[in-house]
């Protein structure tokens, strides 16, 4: 049988064990959970199984208008401003917010029918645009995508994967 004292002083010390596991875990997963893994998607109807970071950044920047078939390019993307944006903004744009929203609406202005880049209200939205639009593909977060549309490989590299250039961390 335990002593009385060695129950005392045994139980606090399981008890902070406990509490600092839980504080731990949520440390660990609220810090994972802002890692957000971005995906290349495409339409369907696209024959784009990778692109190079070169390619993704002309279409991204609205340089490049059409798909060697002659479709036209529409870029699908989050808010400049949303926190998922900004690996997107330093490695794919290399630029601010504003610098950004300012492209957005200078490549825009000669495309009324057919914008060059659109902005998503949501990743379900997104998927739905790309999904919808012949030509478009779009950045979002890897479990937004479902089968409407293509996972398309950036440098020969799928989300998830080491190497991947729009891991969220």
């Amino acid at each position: 049988m335990l002593s009385k004292d060695f129950c005392r002083l045994w139980r606090p010390r399981v008890l902070y064990q406990r509490v600092l596991r839980v504080l731990l875990f949520v440390v660990v997963n609220a810090s994972l959970a802002s890692a957000r893994d971005l995906a290349l998607v495409s339409n369907k109807s696209n024959a784009l199984g990778t692109i190079t970071l070169t390619e993704l950044v002309k279409i991204c920047k609205a340089e490049n208008n059409h798909w060697p078939d002659g479709k036209p390019i529409t870029f699908v993307m989050r808010s400049p401003s949303a926190p998922d944006m900004k690996v997107v903004l330093e490695k794919v744009y290399g630029m601010s917010e504003k610098e950004v929203d300012g492209l957005i609406v200078t490549s825009n202005h000669a495309r009324p029918n057919h914008p060059a880049i659109l902005v998503a209200t949501s990743d379900e939205d997104l998927v739905n645009k790309v999904a919808s639009l012949p030509g478009a593909i779009g950045l979002v977060d890897v479990y937004s995508i479902n089968s409407s549309v293509a996972i398309v490989k950036i440098a020969g590299k799928l989300p998830l994967e080491p190497g991947y250039l729009l891991h969220g961390n």
